[in-house]
């Protein structure tokens, strides 16, 4: 993997077009929803908060195209991978190896980047894209000057030194410090760093901003179900086969447990295991409720009562958004990512977590988990502050990098 070696602050400076502002945002997408999701809400925002900027998805997600976006937001389907069951990666649907359909990818993001030519690209995640695939639209970017490259981190990315041996490999480490003029952490450093387990140099470290976690659309959210309900979510739904099983074992073997459960499955729980919790839902004669998936799942979290989850990145911010008493039912695997964030936000007071070893995962620990969530305080009652600040802090930041904002403070 070829890099360039001068650093992101010894790049000229070419002139502005005067033009609208463009703001490109990658999302690499193997797995879930996710990407996607932080991509759409940072898009909206930005274009909201500067009238006249329009934002480009690119992102490899198989139901992008079931989204709606906000106006000025648009986005590019890139050629889909998933993830095999030995680690290995595959494509979706078109029939190449995965050298030749990363090399699709690769080629339509860099035909994208020039054609669209952005004024900001914010990358989520990935330094250098899946298997390197971004390094040729960076290295244009550094070519030309032009375009500012800022990386987006979640709260959590996993165990500081998983993570490390893994940005090794990647050469992710050597990226961040070449190509990336700002490191965008969505949560609080107080909670958790998520660069803690990286030998990242001084210069980098002084570009991380901390900007707080990315709060949801609490606008108009349309009609919830009737209520009162508990809403049930596994995110896009790709691993969360135990805790729906869980939810509905418990609703099972207690006739009495209330309120009734509205269970959202996500588009990648799908097959066989779907069709057998469809099969057990119908014969709980309504007091589950499911659908497959919601698009606008903000109008469901505004109605409900309180929530049982799993515990992703935009989960966790849709539970403080809308200051809903949660359970969370956290993966262990292939990242310890959820359970981090989870016990992070358990010690703090911000939710409860059903944890294997602590609580055992029974359907018992999940009866007394729902009944006891009347009794749990709100998020907002926990004294965090600033911990939806997010969104506010990205917008202030694109600001000052368009050079519309100079007086913006580093957050």
């Amino acid at each position: 993997m070829n890099f360039m070696t001068l650093p992101a602050s010894s790049q000229p400076n070419a002139p502005v077009k005067a033009r609208a502002p463009r703001i490109m945002l990658y999302s690499h997408d193997t797995f879930g929803l996710g990407h996607l999701r932080r991509s759409r809400a940072l898009a909206a925002a930005i274009t909201d908060a500067i009238p006249d900027a329009s934002a480009l998805i690119l992102t490899g997600s198989p139901v992008a195209g079931r989204f709606a976006f906000a106006d000025r937001v648009d986005h590019i389907r890139l050629p889909g991978v998933t993830k095999l069951s030995d680690g290995s990666y595959a494509s979706q649907a078109i029939g190449l190896d995965i050298e030749d359909v990363t090399e699709l990818r690769s080629e339509l993001i860099l035909t994208s980047a020039k054609q669209y030519d952005p004024d900001v690209l914010i990358v989520d995640k990935e330094p250098t894209g899946f298997r390197g695939e971004l390094i040729p639209t960076l290295d244009h970017f550094r070519e030309t000057g032009r375009t500012k490259i800022v990386l987006g981190l979640r709260d959590v990315l996993d165990e500081p030194e998983v993570l490390a041996v893994e940005w090794e490999r990647k050469g992710a480490l050597q990226a961040t410090e070449t190509y990336y003029d700002e490191i965008w952490v969505y949560g609080q450093r107080s909670i958790y760093d998520p660069t803690a387990g990286l030998d990242l140099t001084e210069a980098a470290q002084k570009r991380i901003r901390w900007t707080g976690y990315l709060r949801r659309d609490l606008g108009d959210v349309g009609d919830p179900p009737e209520q009162p309900y508990v809403l049930i979510t596994p995110g896009g739904g790709g691993d969360g086969r135990a805790m729906v099983d869980l939810v509905l074992s418990a609703y099972e073997q207690d006739p009495d447990l209330s309120p009734r459960a509205v269970l959202v499955y996500g588009p990648f729980l799908s097959g066989e295991t779907r069709d057998d919790f469809e099969t057990r839902v119908e014969k709980l004669n309504g007091r589950v409720t499911a659908v497959g998936f919601e698009s606008r799942i903000e109008t469901l979290f505004a109605g409900a009562e309180s929530v049982v989850c799993m515990g992703g990145y935009n989960t966790f911010c849709e539970v403080l958004s809308f200051d809903k008493r949660a359970v969370i039912v956290p993966r262990t695997v292939p990242r310890l990512e959820q359970w981090i964030r989870a016990s992070r936000a358990e010690d703090l007071g911000l939710v409860r977590m059903l944890e294997e070893t602590r609580d055992g995962l029974s359907p018992q620990s999940m009866i007394r988990a729902i009944r006891a969530l009347p009794d749990q305080q709100l998020p907002s009652e926990s004294g965090s502050d600033g911990l939806l600040d997010g969104l506010d802090c990205v917008t202030r930041r694109i600001a000052a990098l368009l050079g519309q904002d100079e007086t913006s403070n580093p957050s």
